[in-house]
Parts: structure tokens; sequence; C-alpha cells
């Protein structure tokens, strides 16, 4: 009788393990591979996030709206909190990849891999990419969250090698991203407030014509943003260089300030109240890549960097410089040192 006994308490204690072991928690494995069904299975998403980088002299906020629709369409909508002029959007559709800047009927036009070409800490599939192929990386599950670390690919910017992704348990669906240093420090963090999986869109969501369609209110018909003042500011970062020679030239409704610098690496800085192009401009094309400098959005090619921020256009040139020294220089210029 007792041997019975004993035995049924074996068979219970290991009816209890079991129990146990079904309502654990989630190996790293699995959760990947959830990961990976969400990515398989969905038909798009819409998403709302506030982005954070600590990487000038100041914080810099901006609210981003995301779109996407399987299998190749965007829509990434940007809006920094520091922007008194209007958003900017990159839009990928069957036509190419885009930046638009509505408030001034300016686009350009990218041959570009964007966004498979460099990790996108606001996009899904790209965090969750960056997780399937990272074999090192690393997982921890809290009451809420699956948080992974991983490593990054940043083509423009090497000093961000490691990204945190949290993961809501329930939906799987990224709620904080934070992109690290060397150091572990978080320069860039971005968090989601909204995430809603396969939503319904529009036809013409994605088309490049109603993006750039805004309220009058926000795009005046003609003539130049913010004509009335010319902020000029200067780079932090200079490559060695230094300015050489500083002159301004008046224009019809504003004012053009032309930089010169010279050393090691030599190139020159434009900054120019921004001209609101006609309503049927054609996109520019540009052969090079998007790059996010923090509130605004910047077109780099071979010999210059271009983009635009609060009613003033930018244009970095050199045939010295590389990539990262464009890139660089156009986010110390986003640091605002003001003259």
């Amino acid at each position: 009788m007792k041997s019975i006994r004993n035995m049924m308490v074996v068979i219970l204690g290991l009816g209890l393990v079991f129990v146990l072991a079904a309502c654990g928690e989630k190996s790293q494995e699995d959760v990947v591979s959830k990961l990976q069904d969400n990515l398989e299975d969905m038909t798009g998403y819409k998403a709302k996030a506030e982005m954070v980088m600590s990487t000038g002299q100041e914080d810099q906020v901006f609210q981003i709206d995301i779109w996407h629709e399987k299998e190749d369409f965007y829509r990434v909508s940007l809006t920094s909190d520091q922007e008194e002029k209007g958003n900017q959007i990159i839009l990928k559709n069957e036509d190419g990849v885009f930046v638009l800047t509505p408030a001034l009927n300016k686009s350009f036009k990218f041959q570009s891999e964007w966004p498979e070409n460099s990790s996108q800490p606001y996009l899904y599939q790209s965090l969750v990419n960056d997780v399937l192929s990272d074999e090192e990386a690393t997982f921890e599950a809290t009451e809420s969250k699956y948080i992974f670390t991983t490593k990054t690919n940043y083509q423009s910017n090497s000093n961000l090698p490691y990204q945190e992704i949290h993961f809501d348990k329930n939906s799987y669906t990224p709620t904080l991203v934070k992109v690290l240093d060397k150091d572990q420090n978080a320069l860039v963090q971005v968090s989601f407030s909204e995430f809603e999986m396969d939503p319904d869109f529009g036809e013409e969501d994605f088309s490049m014509d109603k993006n750039m369609t805004t309220s009058a209110n926000e795009t005046p018909v003609s003539g130049q943003v913010g004509a009335e003042e010319l902020e000029v500011v200067y780079p932090t970062f200079v490559a060695g260089a230094e300015l050489e020679e500083e002159k301004e030239v008046d224009l019809e409704n504003g004012k053009r300030v032309i930089m010169t610098y010279k050393g090691e690496k030599n190139f020159t800085l434009v900054q120019e109240t921004a001209e609101i192009l006609p309503t049927l401009s054609s996109p520019q094309p540009v052969n090079g890549d998007i790059v996010n400098l923090g509130p605004s959005v910047a077109a780099v090619s071979e010999n210059k960097i271009e983009w635009h921020h609060n009613g003033v256009d930018y244009t970095v040139a050199s045939e010295d410089l590389t990539r990262e020294e464009f890139i660089e220089i156009a986010r110390s210029v986003e640091g605002r040192e003001v003259k």
C-alpha cells in the first residue's frame, strides 16, 4: 500500500512538472519563430511612434507615422518638434523611393534599396530581420515584454552598433527600441504608441500626388518659406578644415549664405531660404541614399548631401569628403550652432 502511495506521489509530481513547463516562459527560439510568422502572415500595418535622438548638443524629438502594405509599399511621415514648416515623407511605391517635402512641393527620387539596405528602428520588418539575422542576439523575458539585444546595420553611422528591441508579449509588435553606442548608451530611442496589424488602405494612400497634397494653410501659394530671416548655422564637425570665406547673396525673397572650408578636406556649405516649387514639379533624381539626420531627412550622393530644415535648404558639396564625413557634417549643422 505504501509503495502504491509513493508511486502516486511521483506521478502527481511529474504531472505538476509538465503543467509548470506548459505554463512557463517561451524560449528565444519560440519567440523568434512567432515574430517570423507575424511577418509572413500580415498584410501590412500602421503605427505611430516618437523618436528621440541624443546625437547632438540637444535632444531632437519628432513624431513618426508609419504605414506599410505588403509587399513593398511604405509611407513614413516624420514631423519634428523643432520643424515649423511642415513634415517630410519617405515614400516607396511601384514608381520608386521618394523623399517628399509637401510644404515646398519638393521631392527627391532615389535609386535605392531602402529600407532593406540599412537597419530602420521604426520599421517592424527591419527590427524582426535584425533579430533573425543575428545569431548572437541576447534574449530576456519580463512580465509584459520580450527584449532582444542585437547588432545593427547602419551604413551611415558605425557609432551605433547595437539595439535593444522590446516586443509586446501578446501581440509580438514593437513597443520600444533603443539604439546604442559602443558604450551601451541609448543615443536613439523610438517609443511606439500605436500599432495596428492588417489595416485597410486606400488605392491612393501610397501615391506621390496624394502625399504631396496639403491644406492651403500648410502650403504657401508661391515664393519662399521663412523669407523674412535666414538664421545662419555652423557645423561643429569640419573634417579638419577651417572656415576660409563666408559670402552672403541677396535673393528676391531671402538670402543665400555660401561658406567655403579649406584644410585637410575642402568643402562648401550653402544655406538659403527655401523656395516653394510649382505644384507640378518633377521629382529631382538622386543617385544616392536616404539618411535620417534627426529632425530632417537628407539625400546623400557621391559628392554632396542636401536637406531641408524649417524653411531653409542646406547643401554640403565636396570632392574630398567620404560618405560618413558628409553625414557627420550635416548632423553637426543640425546641432544648431547659431551665428
